[in-house]
């Protein structure tokens, strides 16, 4: 429990305006989007890497939970106190743009920057940083690398970690330690970033972060695949992208997701005959790319059962053709009253059994389970939808069938979660994914990091 004393002591490193012991703190920072609720001691906003390298150094001494935050926008809980002590929020302070290098083509951020912010301020000198997590409008980036964040751009441009160059953390002891350096190449010591993205807050506080930009594309347009079943849409994804196809983003819709939106969203642009959908973009330098590259996917869709191929007209038939899947979360609540949501991910080559393998074990529990998400790099959006969230026996076979789902998904050569990471929520099913050897250097790296255990506890199952 945190004392008046240890109040003081904070308040003497930030200022009493940025220690909060009250309720009505410690309940707005007690939920994600989990929905679970558990409230801090405290919540502590920092104003700069000292004073994160104060209070942790201080935590450590005497035995205190500390907490990382950015937004709270999390799926799987791994920004939630579950055994109370101090949230340390970053998105007070310490969420400047420090720095745009144009010759070097990198931006150097604070952690708890907005993903779209960081965005929009690049793009506005024509360079372009592509990771787009759909909670990128106000989702932090600290949390973005913490979680080693996707989206959708994925399937062309890849995820989080492909633009981390460097990182500032303070180590649990307080220590203040850099991890990367600008430079292209950089092997000298273990890869220290590596290991902290994607490490839900758990070994370290990250303060400061240099990603790496890109030229910003000038052209881009928006296409659809229209196909009689997801069966064929799914064989289209990878042979289409086996054929030379790279388009910036390749997501799709199953049947269920399809009769959703149209009861849900009458207005929604989808064909009549549609029984799977691959909606995209493709970006390139010139026209002439894009139309080559809508070319190929065309042909290749055709070539594994397309139906039609609409390619949008103008920016706003772009974003009618986008509706349907970005609108396809809400949707699926036709079906039930609670979703299972999980975000597993799979070999490309293996999405047609996945999808398979899914619907085999809903079936088996009595449930639909419609299925939307990242076909371009394998990630697939599960809702195991329950009907009556108030009734025990249902609920408990939902999540008898998510566990099905997971050990289904990791014998193909799978894995637990594609973007959301572990968590809370995934903590259980750890040992699916890994053996005994792994999880035991898990907890290993952990323990070299945070030996007292202080920070961000037991998320993961560590």
């Amino acid at each position: 429990m945190i004392n008046q004393e240890h109040l003081d002591y904070f308040i003497s490193i930030v200022g009493s305006e940025n220690v909060k012991s009250d309720k009505a703190h410690q309940i707005a920072y007690s939920y994600d989007a989990t929905r679970e609720r558990f409230e801090p001691d405290a919540v502590v906003f920092p104003r700069d890497e000292q004073d994160v390298s104060n209070i942790l150094k201080y935590c450590n001494e005497h035995q205190i939970v500390i907490v990382p935050r950015g937004a709270g926008s999390g799926f799987t809980g791994g920004a939630l106190p579950a055994n109370g002590g101090i949230i340390l929020s970053l998105e007070r302070h310490m969420n400047k743009l420090l720095e745009i290098d144009m010759e070097n083509m990198v931006g150097v951020v604070q952690p708890g920057l907005i993903n779209m912010q960081f965005q929009k301020a690049v793009e506005e000198v024509g360079l372009f940083y592509p990771p787009d997590p759909a909670s990128e409008e106000y989702s932090t980036l600290g949390g973005n690398v913490s979680e080693n964040a996707g989206g959708m751009r994925a399937a062309k441009y890849g995820i989080t970690k492909d633009y981390v160059v460097a990182l500032r953390a303070v180590l649990p002891n307080g220590d203040i330690i850099t991890a990367g350096k600008k430079t292209i190449k950089d092997v000298a010591g273990y890869n220290t970033a590596g290991i902290l993205i994607a490490s839900e807050g758990t070994l370290a506080v990250i303060t400061e972060i240099t990603l790496k930009l890109i030229p910003k594309p000038k052209f881009k347009q928006t296409y659809m695949g229209v196909f009689p079943d997801v069966n064929k849409a799914m064989n289209a994804v990878f042979k289409s992208l086996a054929s030379g196809a790279n388009p910036v983003a390749m997501e799709f819709l199953d049947a269920l997701v399809i009769k959703a939106l149209k009861q849900k969203f009458p207005q929604v642009e989808l064909p009549e005959n549609a029984g799977g959908v691959l909606v995209g973009d493709v970006d390139g330098s010139s026209q002439a790319e894009i139309d080559s590259q809508l070319n190929t996917l065309k042909e290749s869709f055709a070539n594994y059962g397309s139906i039609d191929f609409i390619v949008a007209k103008d920016e706003n038939h772009g974003k009618s053709l986008w509706f349907a899947r970005r609108n396809a979360s809400p949707a699926t609540m036709i079906y039930g009253t609670k979703k299972l949501n999980e975000d597993i991910s799979v070999p490309r080559s293996k999405l047609p059994e996945a999808l398979e393998g899914i619907y085999k074990i809903g079936d088996k529990y009595g449930f639909n389970v419609p299925c939307f998400g990242h076909a371009g790099d394998g990630n697939i959006h599960v809702n195991v939808m329950v009907k009556d969230k108030t009734n025990a026996k249902e609920m408990e076979d939902g999540h008898k069938a998510i566990e099905e789902i997971f050990q289904f998904v990791v014998d193909m050569g799978g894995t637990l979660s594609g973007e959301h990471g572990i968590g809370l929520s995934k903590a259980p099913f750890m040992n699916i994914a890994f053996n005994d050897a792994e999880l035991n250097l898990f907890k290993n790296i952990k323990k070299a990091f945070d030996p007292n255990n202080i920070l961000n506890p037991f998320k993961m199952g560590l």
